[in-house]
């Protein structure tokens, strides 16, 4: 969030001095740093679950899907950096409703029925991964 805070304001002063050059530049760098930051948390997520699940649940029957759940949100990260980034780069050039009718799009319009799709009508629950094994216990509470 802080990169992504720090790239509108450099574009807003880019912009400002009548540089956008220098407002583009700042926003493909601080893409790219919060790339590798959010790249780095991702795959230490990815590999090790287990201990930061721990932090929020200790009970047998959640810790699993806690820890399948950190995986899966971990596969996104390199493209929520860019996208945070990229969002609020528009915010710090004044455009606010390009960001809004992203955020509309892509989250409520395609993440949350895409979610709601799987979890219910595909019968997969919180593993979402139609290629993992059916011979899984298939306690759900959804």
């Amino acid at each position: 969030m802080g990169l992504s805070n720090a790239a509108a304001t450099l574009v807003g002063q880019g912009l400002g001095a009548a540089q956008p050059e220098r407002a583009e530049r700042a926003v493909w760098l601080a893409g790219f740093y919060n790339m590798l930051f959010l790249g780095t948390v991702g795959s230490s997520s990815w590999r090790s679950p287990g201990p930061s699940s721990a932090w929020f649940t200790r009970d047998p029957a959640v810790a699993p899907i806690a820890v399948q759940t950190l995986r899966t949100i971990s596969y996104g990260f390199l493209f929520y950096a860019y996208g945070m980034v990229l969002t609020q780069s528009f915010n710090g050039a004044g455009d606010t409703w390009t960001p809004t009718w992203i955020n509309l799009g892509c989250f409520w319009l395609w993440e949350i029925p895409l979610a709601y799709l799987l979890a219910r009508h595909a019968g997969l629950g919180p593993r979402a991964w139609p290629w993992r094994s059916r011979s899984r216990s298939r306690r759900s509470p959804l």
